[in-house]
């Protein structure tokens, strides 16, 4: 279902945002930044950010140059910008003086940044390093583990997910995870509305079995 890679997160995702002439260690931080860019926010708008961002310049440097003003101008209408617009001045503030313009190594360092959760961190490291040290779970993964029951337990939120899914899933599929239920997310498995109809998975998601059963005894409209 996800072979055709047509989903938002395929051609907008943060692997895409970074530009692909840039040294490497200003791609680690363009990979960061539409992270940072990316919550609450949908791919369309964060993409659209960050080409306006590396348009400007998006560089430690610049950016520490660059008013608030400007910057929420540049980002704008991301969500929660204002509060974005601080978070990328101190980490990018942070990146300067303690890391010598780069990103951190490690995960337990990424998440003492403004601004960045595990999800970013985990994600950051698989493309900014090529380090695999956890799965990205956002809101997508978060609720299709959950309805596909992939836990041995429902969970409350993406964390206790990560966490859940780690014991059981093979190392080697980590990294995929995020883009292939991201992308499902976003296409067949939405948050309001699935498609379950039309799901080649519907014959063995408890979730879906239910929609379904729905469907069907739901009574017609009374003329």
């Amino acid at each position: 279902m996800r072979a055709t890679r047509d989903a938002p997160v395929d051609t907008m995702g943060c692997q895409t945002c970074p530009d692909k002439d840039a040294a490497p260690k200003v791609k680690r931080y363009h990979a960061l930044i539409s992270l940072m860019l990316s919550s609450q926010t949908k791919d369309q708008m964060t993409s659209a950010a960050m080409k306006r961002l590396i348009d400007h310049g998006l560089t430690v440097d610049n950016i520490l140059k660059t008013s608030d003003q400007k910057l929420g101008e540049l980002i704008y209408p991301v969500g929660f910008w204002k509060t974005k617009v601080k978070y990328i001045k101190n980490t990018t503030q942070i990146l300067k003086d303690q890391y010598g313009g780069d990103i951190p190594a490690t995960v337990a360092e990424m998440v003492k940044l403004p601004g960045v959760g595990p999800k970013m961190a985990y994600l950051t490291m698989d493309v900014g390093w090529g380090k695999v040290e956890g799965i990205c779970v956002d809101t997508h993964v978060h609720r299709i583990s959950n309805r596909l029951g992939w836990l041995k337990k429902p969970t409350k939120v993406p964390e206790e997910t990560r966490v859940a899914l780690e014991e059981w899933l093979p190392r080697e599929h980590w990294s995929e995870l995020n883009w292939l239920l991201v992308g499902f997310g976003q296409q067949t498995c939405l948050p309001v509305g699935p498609k379950c109809g039309g799901c080649l998975n519907k014959e063995i998601c408890p979730f879906g079995k239910s929609q379904l059963r729905y469907s069907k005894n739901k009574k017609s409209p009374k003329k």
